[in-house]
């Protein structure tokens, strides 16, 4: 059994259902396979090759949908491009995994301009370029392709954000897919009723929702537009129940005027992801949402759901900075830097094992055997496992400061800050210091219309943590950088802060 066929045999079982529904219309579960299969001959017709690599470069659509399904149809391998990042990204990307087949909207032909494969185009064309809707029709009635790899062939090419240095290819393998599927469907108890939320990108976090949620006979519903406002209305006036977002978005949605509850009538479950939320937040969403909030830990290296905090264990405060208990098919323990496994309540770094891991970063043997250690992941998390099996992250190892001697962890100082009624979004982080060897320091988003001055927020976190966590200076931002899929950029804080530094010690 491969990750499509949860696809196929649910096409079997609910085939009147809808799996996608589009702001023109909903597609049938029974129609989409036909397109499905379709456009998997379409791929296998233009590249028999058996994991040959396909590129898709689009905006989340029923159309991104039914390609990405094909790719796996077909035995070839998912290599999804950010139409958020830039032209010298993607070629890199392309250079590196050499696809023979590009599919892209065409607002994404400059971004792949020049580049080798085949071309594909979502929706219109420009002329004498195939689009997708021509392929289907070409191919109709063409039968589900049929493929034999192993389980450690691989499903996808990932590339990971690239926050902290230069991106990675990762090879997520069939089994990895698997044990994402099943441990969605069991952590979430998702069913034919459920009505997915496309907010977040298709080629970031969706993607790991979108087979869970077709497994189980569920429904996609594609947003009109993007943004809060379009995200709000799939809740209100399509009945969405589910979502995967970034906390970014989650904020957004609260600030929506006249937003309340009543705007959400069939919400039951709002995840968020790539990003922490402070305790001091998690308490504003649930007063909001009620109790349906929930999170995953993860990384690209092992997608998603390493493990999992479900709406009913947000009920006690003491889990609000955890991220979870471990998933099926993985074990997650804390490593010392030299290999041993340390025991309850001790920091060191976060290591998993398992089927969701993956093989390797794509042509990069050094990275992998640096990355993957006697069966071990090294995530380069730092963190803790409390007696009832709670996962607590305390940054990433690269990210500690060690000031006078003392580690400070960013998170733990995040979370004192993000307590001041003032302070909507921040960035902790270490800056060369003669003294201290590392100072603290932190940048700040405000909420809007709100002020507090740099003294006071040092002065809320000292009472609170002590002189040696508390900020020695604090930056404030109109608005903090982001990447592409809402992250905070705290390489990009932390140099805007030391430029800061050295242009007024320049003219001093």
């Amino acid at each position: 059994m491969f990750p499509i066929d949860f696809f196929w045999r649910a096409a079997e079982r609910w085939p009147g259902n809808i799996a996608i529904d589009t702001p023109t219309g909903g597609i049938r579960y029974d129609t989409l396979a036909a397109q499905v299969a379709a456009l998997a001959a379409a791929l296998n017709a233009l590249d028999p090759s058996p994991q040959s690599r396909v590129g898709i470069c689009a905006k989340n659509s029923a159309e991104h949908i039914a390609v990405l399904l094909a790719v796996l149809a077909c035995g070839k391998v998912w290599v999804p491009l950010n139409p958020q990042s830039t032209r010298p990204e993607i070629r890199r990307i392309i250079d590196a995994t050499e696809p023979s087949i590009l599919v892209l909207d065409t607002a994404c032909a400059e971004l792949l301009l020049d580049a080798p494969g085949a071309r594909i185009y979502s929706g219109a064309a420009p002329q004498g370029e195939p689009p997708v809707a021509a392929l289907t029709a070409q191919h109709a009635g063409a039968t589900r392709p049929a493929f034999d790899l192993p389980l450690d062939a691989t499903q996808a090419i990932k590339f990971t954000g690239g926050t902290t240095g230069a991106p990675k290819g990762v090879m997520q393998p069939y089994r990895a897919w698997m044990a994402n599927i099943v441990n969605q469907i069991q952590a979430w108890g998702f069913d034919e009723h459920e009505r997915y939320v496309v907010a977040a990108p298709i080629t970031h976090g969706t993607s790991t929702y979108l087979l869970p949620i077709l497994a189980q006979g569920g429904c996609h519903v594609v947003l009109e537009a993007t943004g809060a406002e379009a995200v709000r209305n799939a809740f209100r006036e399509r009945g969405g129940t589910v979502c995967f977002m970034p906390p970014t978005l989650v904020y957004m949605l609260m600030a929506l005027p006249g937003a309340s509850r009543a705007d959400f009538p069939q919400l039951r479950r709002l995840i968020y992801g790539g990003a922490p939320m402070p305790p001091e937040k998690i308490r504003e969403v649930r007063d909001f949402f009620g109790p349906v909030l929930g999170t995953t830990y993860g990384q690209t290296e092992a997608p998603q759901i390493l493990t999992v905090m479900r709406p009913e264990d947000f009920e006690d405060p003491r889990n609000w900075a955890a991220v979870g208990r471990s998933t099926w098919f993985s074990d997650v323990a804390i490593m010392a830097p030299d290999g041993r496994l340390l025991p309850t309540g001790e920091v060191g770094e976060v290591v998993a094992r398992g089927d969701l891991l993956m093989t390797g970063y794509w042509r990069l043997p050094e990275k992998t055997a640096e990355t993957l250690v006697n069966g071990w992941l090294h995530t380069g998390d730092r963190g803790l496992i409390d007696a009832r099996g709670y996962l607590y992250l305390k940054d990433r190892l690269k990210d500690m400061v060690i000031t006078g001697g003392f580690n400070v962890y960013p998170v733990d100082v995040e979370n004192a800050l993000g307590h001041h009624p003032a302070v909507h979004e921040c960035a902790v982080f270490g800056v060369p210091d003669d003294k201290w060897g590392e100072a603290v320091h932190a940048g700040v988003q405000l909420r809007p219309g709100m002020q507090a001055s740099a003294a006071e927020l040092i002065a809320f976190v000292r009472e609170r943590l002590g002189p040696v966590q508390t900020p020695k200076q604090i930056h404030f931002h109109h608005s903090l950088p982001r990447s592409p899929v809402g992250k905070v950029l705290k390489t990009a804080v932390r140099e805007h802060a030391i430029a800061s530094i050295a242009s007024i010690a320049a003219t001093a």
